[in-house]
């Protein structure tokens, strides 16, 4: 039994001291250190357990793939009851990067899939007209070594959230899920693995603004106030002023003359003495 106690605190021991090794590299011109520390506390997005592999392998694309997490290149994620895994998300402009930085790439195209009327129209951009129903989308991505380029068409339907910004901004989102498929087929071992927060079938995941930085995440938060519960049309209490204040006369002569309240001691020294009377004669 304490063989086996110090064998669980050795593991422990060797678990924390390896966390203390960051990895250290640079994307254009600034150096980024990871931990396992740091990705679950700062770049982690989900409710599900994240293991120690699936962070250090998080660790191992960012720093192969020259991707700067703190700026909202990357971040891992995984749900509770969703994929048994956890996948890492990376942001478009990190596509563009990676894209970008290969010899071979000859740019790409991009829209949105609709119906208008009986006709199923491909439009560039994510434009379209009102009267249009939104399908889906498409994404053609050009390379120099190949004759045609890759193409992805995805359906609205496998992708639609139907919250947030997939109602406010439905073409735009599903014209990335497109262009995210049709990048991972061109350069599948640039981009093999990474995907798009509009992607993930589970729970909507809020991206970090690209000026996010560490520190950022350890600002507290300010939680207002809730607004008193509103119980139906009240009118306002009618104004009563208050009543004038009464002068105090001192104690009634009745009782006082009956001997039941004694006089008022303040009245008494007030009172000058007769010098008619009785006590006062000599």
């Amino acid at each position: 039994m304490e063989k086996q106690k110090q064998q669980e605190l050795s593991v422990s021991q060797a678990l924390v001291e390896d966390d203390k090794k960051k990895v250290t590299f640079t994307v254009d011109g600034e150096e980024v250190s990871l931990s396992r520390t740091i990705v679950r506390r700062y770049l982690a997005r989900g409710d599900g357990d994240f293991t120690d592999a699936e962070i250090v392998q998080f660790i191992s694309l960012c720093r192969v793939n020259q991707l700067n997490p703190f700026v909202g290149d990357a971040y891992l994620v995984k749900f509770k009851g969703q994929n048994p895994s956890a996948q890492m998300i990376i942001s478009k402009s990190a596509f563009m990067k990676r894209a970008e930085s290969d010899s071979r790439y000859d740019g790409y195209q991009a829209g949105v899939i609709v119906q208008r009327g009986s006709d199923v129209i491909e439009l560039e951009g994510a434009f379209f007209l009102p009267g249009d129903i939104l399908s889906g989308a498409w994404a053609k991505v050009y390379k120099k070594d190949i004759r045609f380029p890759v193409v992805a068409r995805v359906r609205m339907q496998e992708y639609d959230k139907q919250k947030s910004t997939w109602n406010s901004m439905p073409g735009t989102m599903i014209r990335k899920v497109a262009i995210a498929q049709a990048f991972r087929e061109a350069f599948p071992l640039k981009v093999g693995g990474m995907y798009l927060p509009e992607e993930q079938a589970g729970p909507e995941i809020q991206q970090q603004p690209d000026s996010a930085q560490l520190e950022n995440s350890q600002q507290p938060k300010f939680i207002d106030a809730p607004a008193p519960e509103e119980t139906g049309d009240q009118e306002a209490p009618e104004f009563t002023p208050d009543p004038e204040p009464v002068e105090d006369s001192g104690p009634a002569p009745d009782l006082v003359r009956a001997g039941l309240i004694d006089p008022d001691p303040a009245d008494e020294k007030d009172e000058e003495a007769d010098p008619n009377d009785s006590l006062f004669k000599i």
